[in-house]
């Protein structure tokens, strides 16, 4: 066995408490003999949501020796409220323990940065690795297995039943319910997440039509893997984001069928295609639709892009956005998003819910001709949330999901976190609250006079009258919780820590296969080093007069597995590895703060 650092792990604190364990409080002292993973996570983040995926497999092949933690670490204000924390295990098939840890002590114990983090402990109490964002499965089932060995020598390994206990199930019509479209013949079609169905209610939007799925995960005729967004086509056929399976369907409510008409069902990953035949291009978290200027617009959460689906053509190809995550307005090929989550088209405009960056913003035909802009009507960035009314460049929102024209060219948007439905006014540039005490609404529908929510957390639509005057709110701003580094003045060392995992190596046959891009909000805040580069330690240099500000990073790393037992010079096999993580860190300039700021791609850092 090749040796490793072994660092003792901090114990598990949160407020909280624990979830998924029958009301048992977990310590290390609980799980020592068994090799645990912890995943720090927060449910808004789609990154986290794509890692629960990747971790089912692991999490079920070695059941007997490993034991995954969820660690709930916040980002949003709603996200420390812990019933919030309990509907999201549930929403999202959360099969292990979870600890709530409202305050982020535990995400502070483990010097956590960015959402998803992955820590793995030793049978003896020991951390052995840490990976951050998406794309370690591989390397923790080989870690996995790694352990089991060494520790199955040593005498060291406890095999046996885990600590989780599932809740017990209730009775509901609908189960956290994501998005939902008025058919032509009055019935609403809604998408019923968290039991992987379509269900068909009524006009009063209670009883049960039918259910189309078979309501078990996968990609078989029969099957959705949490489906959320829908939109009607124009042969009045509904268009499915079957978010989950990374894959769009159309539903035919006539006959019933159900076909795939884009996506591979793996996710898309940097280097891959990003148009061509829709079958053949992997997609990743479709979240929302809408059909607009002859095209079927994809809001792809995953990746923080817009994609567009020709039916007529079978084509497939990104439409805005760059990958990179953050709020930058202009042409759609350089704009950034963060996590497209609601769509709606209204005339020239095609309005989105950008919901990491809690905003508003549109798409428009670019004033020539060439193209497509992007603006935005409210919200500033991924740290800036809140509940205030009035002037758009003023206004806050918490995590929106969705977003409804209304016919009189304002923009109803269902501001998720605040429990509320908030309003837009392009012709005043005023946002006001048309209604509260909603539970995560994550869409609405209009139907004639009123507007239909999707009321997720209470697992229900609601109808709402659109109120003449608006519902008047007392204003909250906030901002992200986790504490600024504190940096040296001058001169800064970023390196991001990236360890091909044991059997790999980094793939070079094409050129370097690592990158890294940094910038900066304010962006005057870096007065040297921001930009694209392919090595993983840049000399950054802070300007001065800038007192703080966050550093945006993003990492990728590739590396392809080699024969067992072989050299430096091996012979790749095909199978290939991206890793890849964003890190927004929030700085502070002080004197006597750190002149090396160190990121954890995958690896330990020991500097």
């Amino acid at each position: 066995m090749a040796s490793r650092a072994r660092v003792r792990a901090p114990e598990l604190t949160g407020k909280g408490g624990w979830l998924n364990t029958g009301n048992n409080d977990l310590t290390l002292s609980d799980l020592r003999g068994r090799i645990v993973v912890l995943d720090f996570w927060t449910f808004c983040c789609v990154n986290c949501l794509h890692v629960l995926d990747e971790l089912r497999e692991l999490e079920e092949r070695h059941r007997d020796t490993l034991v995954i933690i969820g660690v709930h670490s916040p980002k949003f204000v709603h996200e420390a409220d812990h019933q919030a924390v309990v509907d999201a295990v549930e929403r999202y098939g959360v099969e292990h323990p979870v600890l709530d840890d409202p305050e982020l002590v535990t995400w502070k114990q483990y010097a956590v940065r960015a959402w998803p983090t992955l820590v793995v402990i030793d049978p003896e109490g020991y951390v052995v690795a840490q990976h951050a964002g998406e794309g370690h499965a591989h390397a923790l089932a080989a870690l996995v297995e790694e352990l089991e060995a060494e520790h199955t020598a040593k005498g060291t390994l406890r095999r046996g039943d885990g600590p989780y206990v599932a809740p017990e199930p209730v009775a509901t019509d609908l189960r956290f319910p994501g998005k939902a479209v008025r058919l032509p013949g009055g019935s609403f079609l809604v998408s019923d997440t968290t039991r992987h169905q379509l269900v068909e209610l009524a006009g009063d939007g209670e009883q049960v039509l039918r259910r189309i799925g078979s309501g078990e995960r996968g990609l078989a005729p029969d099957s959705f893997n949490e489906p959320q967004g829908l939109a009607l086509l124009p042969d009045g056929t509904v268009a499915v984001a079957d978010t989950v399976n990374h894959a769009l369907r159309v539903f035919d409510p006539e006959t019933g069928g159900l076909e795939t008409v884009a996506g591979t069902g793996t996710q898309w990953f940097q280097g891959s295609p990003t148009s061509g035949p829709a079958r053949e291009v992997a997609l990743s978290s479709p979240w929302d639709l809408a059909w607009w200027r002859d095209r079927l617009w994809i809001a792809m959460a995953g990746v923080h892009q817009l994609w567009t689906y020709d039916p007529a053509t079978g084509m497939v190809e990104a439409a805005a956005g760059t990958t990179n995550e953050g709020l930058v307005d202009g042409p759609a090929a350089e704009a950034w998003f963060a996590q497209p989550s609601g769509l709606a088209a209204a005339g020239d405009r095609l309005w989105v819910a950008d919901s990491e960056t809690s905003a508003v913003r549109w798409v428009e035909p670019a004033a020539d001709g060439d193209g497509y802009v992007v603006r935005t009507a409210v919200g500033t960035g991924l740290f800036d949330f809140g509940h205030r009314d009035g002037a758009a460049d003023q206004a806050l929102l918490q995590h929106p999901l969705g977003v409804t024209a209304l016919p009189d060219g304002s923009v109803a948007v269902a501001d998720t976190y605040n429990h509320a439905l908030r309003r837009f006014d392009p012709a005043t540039g005023e946002v006001t609250t048309l209604a509260t005490d909603l539970r995560e609404p994550s869409g609405a529908v209009l139907a004639d006079d009123d507007i239909v929510v999707v009321e997720s957390a209470r697992h229900r639509l609601t109808r709402l009258r659109l109120p003449e005057e608006a519902v008047r709110v007392e204003s909250v701003a906030h901002r992200t919780q986790r504490a600024a580094t504190e940096v040296a003045p001058g001169a800064l060392r970023l390196e991001v820590v990236f360890q091909p995992p044991a059997g790999q190596k980094l793939d070079t046959r094409y050129g370097p296969s690592t990158r890294l891009l940094v910038s900066a909000t304010p962006p005057e805040l870096l007065a040297e080093g921001a930009g694209a580069g392919t090595d993983l330690t840049r000399d950054l240099v802070l300007a001065d007069g800038v007192a703080k500000g966050v550093l945006h990073v993003s990492a990728m790393a590739a590396s392809c597995d080699t024969a067992p037992d072989s050299g430096p010079d091996a012979e790749f096999y095909p199978a290939c590895h991206v890793h890849q993580q964003d890190w927004g860190v929030p700085v502070e300039i002080a004197d006597g703060g750190v002149a090396r700021l160190g990121l954890v791609l995958a690896g330990l850092d020991t500097a």
